[in-house]
């Protein structure tokens, strides 16, 4: 018997929908209350390492991840000099193992859709444009009222709300994310024919210029700077200076800038990271995804950590008979270790580029991909 009967996921991001979906297909009543009124309505592309794609099969979207994306095994490094030489041609390690690629691409809020429909059908009950505006929590349930003003009364509640975890600062949990010293600017746009796999520039105006194709016709490319406060450009300045940006870089890149004149489609944001390192719980309130810890995205891994967090997080509400210490225990065993060292080892990568530092960036990069080649 499962150590929880009904449960309230707060939030239908990716962690989110994969607890619901492992839970309810567990027998477990799941309610999913997320604020926004469509989780697919933003964003651009995501890589996708092995790690994540064997949750994303375990939880069966894999075949319509895999059709609406793009696979591949390899990572190319570049020169930013004029002809983008190709530098380097590495073959991944397949974290998820043998027969699933080592990356996929895709765009992020296709994944989100998928997820949401693949835990509805699993049998969440999953509402949009509600959130929880209280919650009371004794030693054997928790009392939410929400913002429609209904209330109910949970066995758990799983605060997957993102890196502004309105659950984490309702449990009073003093941790904020802080901003790295870095920026990332992103733009969604056309695939050609030349770009099958990530490449990677290190150096010229940015520290990184790389692109992830996201499916047939598609890709994100992406720009990383010196964290600068860009709230003030309007949408033509921000594909301006986007643009500008990137005619440092050639090769594919030219025809990626050529593509780039949808101002809609540009996007930018500064670099933040925590982790809140002790139990992720408050009694019977537990945090999972970017509430928990939230890392830059230089090594790739945030939607693959927060999808193993759920897993884990099923794992062992599904194993144990009931909510207590001995659970917690193994949850914090499992995931806390895991998911600090993957995003200490985020920071790490882009302080070096801070630094100007020659850090062991090989090395870095295959302990962490050893690493997530064990499930967690």
């Amino acid at each position: 018997m499962s150590a929880v009967q009904n449960v309230l996921v707060i939030g239908a991001g990716a962690a989110g929908t994969a607890t619901a979906i492992l839970l309810a297909e567990a027998g477990v009543s799941v309610d999913v209350a997320e604020a926004k009124p469509d989780v697919a309505a933003l964003g651009s592309g995501i890589t996708l390492q092995g790690n994540a794609l064997r949750v994303l099969h375990r939880l069966g979207v894999w075949d319509r991840v895999l059709a609406a994306g793009y696979a591949y095994d390899t990572l190319g490094l570049r020169a930013p000099d004029p002809e983008g030489t190709l530098l380097v041609e590495l073959t991944e390690l397949r974290t998820g193992g043998p027969e699933l690629p080592a990356n996929l691409g895709m765009f992020r809020p296709e994944l989100a859709r998928i997820l949401v429909e693949r835990a509805a059908a699993a049998g969440a009950n999953i509402r949009f444009g509600v959130s929880p505006v209280a919650l009371t929590s004794d030693e054997h349930g928790v009392d939410v009222e929400f913002s429609t003003g209904a209330a109910a009364r949970y066995d758990l509640v799983v605060g997957a709300d993102g890196i502004r975890s309105w659950t984490r600062r309702a449990l009073g949990i003093d941790v904020e994310p802080r901003p790295t010293g870095m920026g990332i600017w992103r733009v969604f746009a056309a695939r050609p024919d030349s770009i099958t796999r990530t490449d990677l520039y290190y150096g010229g105006p940015s520290y990184i210029a790389g692109y992830c194709p996201t499916s047939e016709d598609t890709l994100y490319a992406y720009l990383v700077e010196a964290g600068h406060d860009r709230s003030g450009l309007s949408p033509d300045e921000q594909l301006s200076t986007m643009r500008e940006l990137a005619a440092a870089y050639h090769g594919p890149w030219d025809e990626i800038r050529a593509a780039m004149t949808d101002s809609g489609r540009i996007n930018y944001a500064t670099f933040e990271t925590h982790v809140i390192d002790g139990p992720w719980n408050r009694g019977r309130v537990v945090l999972i995804g970017d509430a928990a810890h939230s890392c830059p995205p230089t090594l790739a891994q945030g939607c693959a950590q927060a999808l193993e967090d759920a897993t884990v997080l099923a794992e062992v509400l599904l194993a144990h008979e009931r909510v207590s210490d001995a659970l917690w225990d193994e949850f914090t065993r499992r995931r806390l270790p895991r998911a600090k060292d993957v995003v200490e080892s985020s920071v790490q990568l882009g302080q070096w580029l801070l630094d100007g530092v020659p850090g062991d960036v090989p090395g870095l990069m295959t302990r962490i991909s050893e690493l997530l080649a064990e499930p967690a």
